[in-house]
């Protein structure tokens, strides 16, 4: 009987063992990863699209921030400030300037060591990239449209409303007027930009851009990316990865079109930029 007993107990507690096991491992596989290696790099979101030996395809794996808010204070919207050095003032929440961005896109793409910052953009000119709320920047007399958002560590903006800030400032007493209505839609260049080198940063090369006033989609606007002569069209507002780019200089063109191929009225909607790859 003793026996009996003893067999019955150990076949309870392996029973209760198996069951606990079971539910440990269901719980594991609900969990959402929380660390960088969960991911592995910039994950397709769609089609690749492959052309000229070039694969490009849009990615939305990355950190998201939704309740990051920047609101440019100084210069003030429609001000006149001093040619020269001119103050730039934010005010910033939800969001930490110089970290690291947890996401092993960092380690896929080229990250700033610097850790998140704000982009800011004269007149679609390249982006200047601050770590702090409070700079100075030097711009000549004139109208100037300013373009200010946020962006992670490896310079993937933040695209929701609140991430940005544009307006459009008046340096020194200009002559001429610059034709810009703020609220029709307009497209600013960001990325690529500058050189790039060694593996992790030529292999993914980031395509990004900043639109205002419109988005992408099937039937409505798009963006028009030649790169080294290969024609692309984005109907997404996302990042996008470059693949198979080759070392030396790259260039690239974007235009903001609409259903019918149109470049859209702006001053900004189309840009040509030339970046560089070394291997070394």
């Amino acid at each position: 009987m003793k026996k009996t007993y003893l067999l019955l107990a150990s076949a309870l507690m392996l029973s209760f063992s198996a069951c606990d096991t079971a539910r440990q491992t269901q719980e594991a596989e609900n969990q959402t990863p929380t660390t960088p290696s969960a991911t592995a790099g910039p994950t397709p979101s769609g089609a690749v699209m492959s052309k000229g030996g070039l694969r490009v395809y849009a990615f939305d794996n990355s950190q998201k921030y939704p309740e990051s808010q920047l609101r440019l204070n100084t210069p003030v919207a429609g001000g006149v400030v001093e040619p020269g050095p001119v103050q730039f003032s934010y005010s910033l929440s939800n969001f930490e300037l110089t970290r690291m961005t947890p996401h092993s896109n960092a380690e896929h793409m080229a990250n700033s060591h610097q850790g998140q910052h704000i982009h800011n953009i004269v007149d679609n000119e390249p982006y200047t990239a601050h770590y702090e709320t409070e700079f100075t920047k030097e711009i000549g007399e004139g109208e100037h449209v300013i373009l200010s958002f946020l962006s992670r560590s490896y310079h993937e903006s933040l695209k929701h409303k609140g991430a940005y800030d544009l307006r459009k400032i008046t340096v020194g007493k200009p002559t001429q007027t610059l034709e810009f209505d703020e609220s029709a839609p307009h497209m600013f260049y960001s990325r690529p930009k500058g050189e790039y080198v060694g593996p992790q940063e030529t292999e993914k090369v980031m395509l990004d851009f900043y639109l205002v006033n419109t988005d992408l989609s099937t039937t409505g606007n798009k963006v028009r990316a030649t790169i080294n002569g290969t024609e692309f069209v984005l109907d997404r507002w996302m990042p996008y990865i470059m693949e198979g780019l080759p070392m030396g200089e790259n260039k690239i063109k974007l235009e903001l079109i609409d259903n019918n191929g149109n470049v859209l009225p702006g001053p900004f909607n189309t840009v040509e930029r030339t970046f560089t790859l070394k291997s070394e």
